[in-house]
């Protein structure tokens, strides 16, 4: 078979949210993975991370110093970051001070926690994000470099409690909190890019901020819920409540493609990770892409990722050295 079915359905009527098509299919899993508390003067350098990460402050307040930025910016209770770029970063108790190294503090570190001082003033978890290694592009290249969201945003409440319970489950200990970690994280994950589209302002033009458009959801639903279907334009237009034109001006503004373009294009990061994956021939995944033909299907994939599909699957299939 070509994919599960979550990724091609044969019916429009199941529902489709496509910002979790579009984590499911970059594979993206959030790990809490330590954090630390503090008292008195302390600073920590941490290296530039390898993966996404993220932190938030769990009790009282820090400046973050992050590589390339020229201020650092004061994180209070319940605030959340979120570095998508491999830049390393300062976390201290005031600007200036001389950090230790975060890899030394933590080499020691009973349940990958540490304590600076008497740590009774501050307290910190920190986390990352893992991408598949192909997939996961088309959710790092759309991120910033960095997201900041104070505890003052209208998530403030979410993340309070999400942070809560992932101090509880790392301090307690109790039957399944590896799970519940990993699922705690990964609504705060979710919760951090939700507040970043909602309070931002506009994204870059891409994919991202398509999903943040209310407006053209309609019709990325209608895509993603059967990619397989030779979708019209009007038919589109017509989901968001627009006139062609102008549905067609608002997507190609938002999203930087025509809508039809994004459809093919998606459909391609599909058959991409059918050809990876699995051994279904050319032509049942050309069929259940939507084409018409072996060769329509060939010819759309070569034009969009630069090689014949026979030659992609050999090239990505074939043993690393």
């Amino acid at each position: 078979m070509l994919v599960n079915p979550f990724y091609l359905r044969n019916s429009t009527e199941m529902q489709t949210d496509p910002f979790s098509d579009i984590l499911k299919f970059t594979r993206a899993q959030t790990l809490a993975t330590g954090g630390f508390t503090a008292g008195g003067d302390w600073a920590i350098r941490f290296p530039a991370p390898e993966k996404i990460k993220f932190f938030a402050v769990v009790k009282g307040s820090c400046w973050v110093h992050i590589d390339g930025e020229a201020q650092p910016v004061r994180f209070d209770t319940g605030d959340v970051g979120l570095l998508a770029a491999p830049r390393a970063f300062v976390l201290s108790s005031a600007p200036g001070l001389t950090p230790v190294d975060a890899m030394a503090l933590f080499s020691g570190a009973v349940n990958a926690t540490a304590t600076l001082g008497d740590g009774q003033d501050f307290a910190h978890i920190g986390g990352h994000v893992l991408l598949d290694p192909t997939s996961g592009k088309l959710l790092r290249d759309v991120l910033p470099a960095w997201i900041h969201v104070p505890a003052a945003t209208p998530q403030a409440a979410s993340f309070r409690w999400l942070l809560d319970r992932l101090m509880e489950e790392r301090a307690h200990g109790l039957p399944g909190s590896q799970l519940a970690s990993a699922q705690l994280a990964q609504l705060l994950f979710i919760q951090i890019l939700r507040a970043h589209l909602n309070n931002a302002g506009p994204a870059p033009t891409g994919w991202l901020r398509a999903l943040g458009e209310p407006r053209l959801a309609p019709a990325l639903r209608l895509m993603h819920g059967d990619p397989a279907r030779a979708w019209r334009l009007e038919e589109l237009a017509a989901a968001c409540a627009m006139s062609r034109t102008t549905f067609a001006a608002r997507f190609r503004e938002a999203a930087g493609v025509a809508p039809l373009s994004y459809l093919a294009q998606w459909r391609m990061r599909l058959a991409q990770r059918a050809l990876r994956e699995d051994d279904t021939p050319v032509a049942s995944l050309a069929q259940s892409l939507g084409y018409t033909s072996e060769s329509a299907f060939s010819n759309a994939f070569k034009r969009i990722t630069g090689s014949a599909p026979r030659t992609y699957r050999l090239a990505a299939q074939a043993p690393s050295e």
